[in-house]
């Protein structure tokens, strides 16, 4: 089943709605088929009539290949866009991503219409700050991450629900078992966890936590509904070179540079309500 936050965003979805005309659906970009899968591959886009976007993770089980077949039949295209952020509450992994692209482009044009541009992401690792004594927590095995948490001399356990992975490496270690998290300082994980039913495990395995950061592409929605259950930020990514970004994404190439990463805390962000009463006026 899906974690119970997602009546809470579908409600932010509806207000959205009622508050604004939303723009059409333009177009659902899918990856290629590409061996080894690239990071950038793994995410397919979602784009408005006014160019906003949103980002799902496309590669849990056979997402891609379902969300192919639908779209090659057209059924996603004939759909309204409030229609498809309802699939965000389905138990179908490529039901549920198609939604989740849906309320990440949603958000995304609610950013636009407010005119209001969350600040650039400080640094890789979330604004986490590791630090000597500290025990770190990773939740999804981020490689290239794992070194600069390491050379700040912090412990880090990483959780990841691939078995192969388990295991002790070179200053940290991985783990199948969240109770592993329970006495971390802080944590990152990946927004993955949006889309394979394990926010809400996760959310509890980091009770201790005083600093909660959930980062990628997927994590591009309203972030309120994330900073109820005690998530200190929210790290998306933002489309900034339309046409350059597609030319990269179609030719299986890498789109970061015609993206900006954002980071939205907390404490900095001025609420849904007041994004729809800038939006609204």
């Amino acid at each position: 089943m899906p974690d119970a936050i997602a009546p809470e965003f579908l409600a932010l979805m509806e207000r959205v709605a009622a508050t604004l005309t939303l723009p059409g659906l333009r177009a659902l970009h899918l990856p290629a088929h590409r061996e080894p899968v690239t990071k950038d591959a793994e995410f397919g886009v979602l784009e408005l009539e006014d160019g906003s976007c949103g980002f799902t993770y496309v590669w849990l089980g056979d997402t891609l290949g379902e969300i192919r077949r639908r779209a090659l039949a057209n059924t996603v295209a004939r759909r309204p866009l409030i229609e498809l952020t309802r699939d965000y509450a389905s138990p179908d992994p490529a039901t549920r991503a198609l939604g989740m692209a849906a309320v990440n482009a949603v958000s995304q044009h609610l950013f636009r219409r407010a005119r209001w541009v969350p600040d650039d992401a400080g640094d890789s690792l979330g604004n986490l700050d590791p630090r000597p004594g500290m025990h770190i927590g990773m939740v999804g095995f981020f490689p290239p991450l794992v070194p600069l948490v390491v050379a700040s001399g912090a412990r880090l356990t990483v959780l990841e629900l691939k078995a192969d992975l388990a295991g002790q490496g070179e200053g940290y270690r991985v783990t199948l078992d969240p109770a592993e998290l329970a006495d971390c300082d802080r944590v990152m994980s990946t927004s993955t966890v949006l889309l394979n039913d394990t926010l809400d495990s996760v959310l509890a395995a980091c009770g201790r936590a005083e600093y909660l950061a959930l980062i990628g592409p997927t994590a591009g929605c309203l972030p309120d509904p994330l900073f109820r259950r005690g998530v200190q930020m929210l790290g998306g990514a933002q489309v900034t070179d339309l046409k350059g970004f597609l030319a990269a994404f179609h030719a299986g190439e890498s789109w970061g540079r015609f993206t900006r990463k954002y980071a939205i805390r907390r404490d900095a962000y001025p609420g849904a309500d007041w994004l729809l009463s800038r939006a609204g006026a």
